[in-house]
C-alpha cells in the first residue's frame, strides 16, 4: 500500500494550527514567521560576530557573559549543531561580521585587554583567517552597525567609545575601508541590514550608554547619503538585524528595564511587531544577511547577555513549496497536512479567493488623483496625468514604478485629468481625458521613453474605462460627453465600434483582453455593482459585485476570470476578487482612497496615489489557492 507521501506527492506535516501558505503576500513576508530553539553553542558568550545564513552560520569571538576573557574561538552551525573551527588571529568582542561560511569577514571590536581597539579586518575563506586592511577611523572601533552581503562589500556605521566618531560610516571594497557620509543621528550598538547601496541603520544608544538613552531612530542609506525614515516601535540597542532594504527584521536588544524579546519586521516603509523571541536577550551573535537572497524569512540569534549559550532561529511558519520561484509555486496545490487541534486532514486547493495582503511601498513623487487606471505589472508600472486640486491642478507628469520606487519620466504632451490608461510600462495605451477647458479625443502611446499620438479616438470624452494592450485595446463607456454605453476596439492604429454595453457608465473598470474582457462597477448614475463579460462581439451580464463602487482601482491584466477591484467610492478600503464565478471580499487596503492609479494582476496588484490626495502606494500580493478540509465524498 502506498504511503501518504507517495500518494499525495508531498510529506504529510503534523501541525497544531492551519499554516499560512508560503505565498501569503511575498515570499519574504515575515508575518507567518516564528522563533524556535536551535542547538546550544559549545561556549556560552556575548558580543560575538556572526555571518552566514540560518543553516550555515559562523559565530566568531566574543567574551564570557561575566565580562572577563575575550576569545578568538569560532564556531560554525549547520542548522543542527555548532562545531568549533579555526580561531581568529586576534581575539575580540563587539565587532561585526558579514558574508558567507566560505567567504566571510569580521571587523573591529575590542581586543584582549579592555583598552585595546581591534581595528583589524580578518577574511575567512572556509578554512582559515587572514588579516587584511584596518578600518580607517582612529576610534569608535566597536559597537557599530553593519550591512553587507559578502566579504568584498560591506558598510559599518556608528560605534563607540566616545561621541566624536559615533556618526562615522565606512565602506569596504574588498581590500580597504573608506570613510563616507555620516549618519544623521549618532549612536552606538545599532542594528543594520541590507547592502552597501541600500542599507538600514536602526536603533542603538545615544552615548553615554548603555543601559539608558536608547533611540528608535531609523535611517536608510542609498549608497551616498543617510535619510531619516520611520522609527522602530520599540527603542533599543545591542539588538540583531537581518534581511534586505525592503524586507528586514530587528529583534531582541536592550532597553530599560531590561532585555527585549520584541521582533519587528521592516517592509521598506515602516516596522510592524511580529512574533517575540522566546528569551529576551542583548549582545548576541546574529547574521546580518538573514537568508540568501537577502530577506526576512530566516534569522539566527546565538548566545548573548545574560549568560546564554542558547540559539533561536526565525523561520517562516507557512507550508513551503518544493521549488519557490518568483513569489510562490504551484507545487503547493495538492499539498496535504494533519491539523492535530481539529483532528482533520487538510489540503491546499487551486482557485477560490486569493490569500494575500496589502503592503506599503514607495511613495509617488507627485500626489494626484482622478486617474482612470494605469499600465504594467507590480514590478514595472506606469501612471500619468490626474490632478492635485486643490493645488496646482491638472497634471501632465508621468511616473514609472520598478516594484519599490517611483521615477518621474517624460511628461504627457498636455495636462490631462481622468485619462484612461492600460497596456504595459513599455507599451502603454492612453485614451481621452480632460485638459481643463474641454474633453479630448486623444489616443496616446507610450514606448517606455516617450509619448506619441495614435489613432484619433472616435469621441471626445473622459473617465473612459480602458483595458487590453497597445495593439489590441478596448474601452467601455465614459463621459463622451454624456454617459455612454459604447465599446470601442483599437488595433494599434485606428478605433472601431464594438458591442454595445448593457448600460451607460463612467469611472468603471475594464480588465482582460479585447476578445475576453470583463467590465464592472462605475457610475451610471447612480454608482453600480453591475458586471459583464465580453467575447469580442457582445456583452453578457454576470454576478454583480458585493458592493457598489465607482472610481475604484482595478487589475487583471490578460484575464477575464481572475480580476481585482479595490478602493473607490463609497467603500474606499474594500477589495473584491472575481474568480470567473463569484465575487469574494478579500484583504482591505490600509489607506482608504478612490481614483488612484492601478495596474497589475489579481495576485500582484498596485494602487498608487488617489483621493483624499495622497502619495501612498500599496501592493497586493497573493496566492490563488485555499485551505480545505479533506472529505470522503
Amino acid at each position: 500500500m502506498a504511503n501518504l507521501k507517495t500518494f499525495s506527492g508531498f510529506p504529510i506535516q503534523n501541525l497544531s494550527s492551519d499554516p499560512v501558505p508560503f505565498a501569503q503576500a511575498k515570499i519574504n513576508d515575515p508575518y507567518a514567521g516564528t522563533w524556535s530553539s536551535g542547538a546550544d553553542l559549545n561556549t556560552a558568550r556575548k558580543a560575538s560576530m556572526g555571518f552566514g545564513v540560518l543553516t550555515a552560520n559562523i559565530m566568531a569571538g566574543g567574551n564570557n557573559p561575566g565580562g572577563g576573557t575575550t576569545w578568538a574561538v569560532v564556531e560554525q552551525y549547520n542548522g543542527t549543531a555548532w562545531t568549533e573551527i579555526a580561531d581568529l588571529n586576534t581575539g575580540r568582542r563587539s565587532g561585526k561580521g558579514a558574508g558567507s561560511t566560505t567567504a566571510g569577514l569580521v571587523v573591529g571590536g575590542v581586543g584582549t585587554s579592555p583598552s585595546r581597539e581591534a581595528k583589524e579586518t580578518e577574511l575567512w575563506n572556509g578554512s582559515a583567517w587572514t588579516e587584511t586592511g584596518d578600518i580607517s577611523r582612529p576610534a569608535s572601533t566597536q559597537s557599530f552597525g553593519i550591512a553587507g552581503a559578502s566579504s568584498t562589500s560591506a558598510l559599518i556605521f556608528g560605534g563607540e567609545p566616545g561621541t566624536t566618531y559615533y556618526t562615522y560610516t565606512e565602506k569596504w571594497d574588498g581590500s580597504s575601508w573608506t570613510e563616507v557620509n555620516n549618519l544623521n543621528t549618532g549612536r552606538q550598538s545599532p542594528a543594520g541590514f541590507g547592502i552597501v547601496t541600500a542599507a538600514i541603520c536602526a536603533g542603538g544608544y545615544s552615548p553615554p550608554a548603555p543601559p539608558g538613552n536608547v533611540v528608535a531612530s531609523n535611517e536608510s542609506w542609498d549608497g551616498t547619503n543617510w535619510t531619516e525614515v520611520n522609527d522602530l516601535n520599540t527603542a533599543r540597542g545591542q539588538q540583531g538585524g537581518s534581511g534586505s532594504f525592503t524586507a528586514g527584521l530587528i529583534y531582541g536588544g536592550g532597553a530599560p528595564p531590561g532585555n527585549q524579546a520584541v521582533t519587528e519586521a521592516w517592509d521598506g516603509t515602516s516596522y510592524t511587531e511580529v512574533a517575540d523571541m522566546a528569551t529576551g536577550r542583548a549582545e548576541f551573535g546574529y547574521a546580518p544577511d538573514g537568508v540568501s537572497p537577502q530577506g526576512n524569512t530566516g534569522a539566527i540569534a546565538a548566545g548573548g547577555s545574560p549568560n546564554l549559550a542558547t540559539t533561536e532561529e526565525w523561520a517562516f511558519g507557512g507550508i513551503a513549496p518544493d521549488a519557490p520561484a518568483a513569489g510562490y509555486s504551484d507545487a503547493l496545490v495538492g499539498q496535504m497536512y494533519y491539523n492535530s487541534t481539529s483532528g482533520q486532514f487538510k489540503v491546499i486547493k487551486d482557485g477560490g479567493a486569493p490569500i494575500g495582503t496589502w503592503a506599503s511601498s514607495g511613495a509617488v513623487n507627485t500626489p494626484r488623483y482622478r486617474m482612470q487606471g494605469g499600465a504594467g505589472s507590480q514590478t514595472a508600472g506606469l501612471i500619468a496625468g490626474g490632478t492635485t486640486s486643490p493645488g496646482p491642478g491638472i497634471r501632465d507628469s508621468t511616473e514609472e514604478y520598478n516594484g519599490s520606487a517611483w521615477s518621474t519620466v517624460n511628461a504627457l504632451p498636455g495636462v490631462l485629468v481622468d485619462f484612461g490608461l492600460a497596456g504595459t510600462q513599455t507599451a502603454g495605451l492612453g485614451v481621452g481625458g480632460n485638459n481643463g477647458p474641454a474633453n479630448t479625443n486623444v489616443t496616446l502611446e507610450y514606448n517606455g521613453t516617450n509619448w506619441a499620438a495614435g489613432g484619433v479616438f472616435p469621441a471626445a470624452g473622459h473617465r473612459i474605462s480602458t483595458g487590453g494592450t497597445q495593439t489590441a485595446g478596448i474601452t467601455v463607456g465614459g463621459a463622451v460627453p454624456s454617459y455612454s454605453n459604447t465599446t470601442f476596439e483599437y488595433d494599434g492604429s485606428s478605433w472601431t465600434a464594438g458591442g454595445t454595453y448593457p448600460s451607460v457608465r463612467a469611472n468603471g473598470a475594464t480588465a482582460g483582453t479585447q476578445t475576453a474582457a470583463i467590465a464592472y462597477g462605475g457610475y451610471t448614475p447612480p454608482t453600480t455593482a453591475d458586471a459583464n463579460t465580453y467575447n469580442g462581439s457582445s456583452w453578457t451580464e454576470i454576478t454583480s459585485m458585493n458592493g457598489v463602487s465607482s472610481e475604484m482601482g482595478f487589475s487583471g491584466s490578460g484575464t477575464q476570470t481572475s480580476t481585482l477591484a479595490y478602493g473607490g467610492s463609497p467603500s474606499p478600503v474594500n477589495t473584491e476578487h472575481w474568480n470567473g464565478t463569484a465575487w469574494t471580499e478579500v484583504a482591505n487596503l490600509a489607506t482608504a482612497r478612490s481614483a488612484g492609479g492601478s495596474f497589475g494582476t489579481a495576485s500582484a496588484a498596485v494602487y498608487a496615489a488617489g483621493s483624499p490626495l495622497t502619495t501612498a502606494t500599496e501592493e497586493f500580493t497573493a496566492a490563488d489557492f485555499t485551505i480545505n478540509p479533506v472529505t470522503t465524498s
